[in-house]
């Protein structure tokens, strides 16, 4: 749901304070907040909206991880991105923190 904010800062305010973001669309990797919104604040100039094709969900005491396949349409000029994401979640006593996120765009297409 951040992510249709369009408020960078509300879709970092998903990840911990020591987290890794490996974007989709950009080669360089993001570390701090500032490097992750700066990011986010492009990406969401395009006005993303994704849905997840599939996915696989494992849960433990304090970790969790989702990885999976989605596909992002990009309403500024209607492109679509089919990506797979690793999205690796820490339990912080109040709420569920991403700790690090990779996603790439597929390889090959159907």
């Amino acid at each position: 749901m951040s992510l249709q904010s369009g408020d960078p800062r509300k879709v970092v305010s998903n990840y911990a304070e020591h987290s890794i973001l490996l974007p989709t669309v950009s080669n360089k990797p993001r570390t701090t907040a500032e490097e992750k919104e700066d990011y986010f604040h492009h990406f969401l100039e395009n006005r993303p909206s994704g849905v997840i094709n599939w996915r696989s969900i494992e849960v433990d005491c304090n970790t969790a991880i989702d990885t999976g396949l989605y596909t992002f349409t990009f309403g500024a000029n209607g492109k679509q991105v089919e990506a797979r994401y690793t999205f690796t979640y820490k339990w912080f006593g109040n709420r569920w923190l991403i700790t690090s996120h990779h996603s790439s765009a597929m390889p090959e297409r159907d």
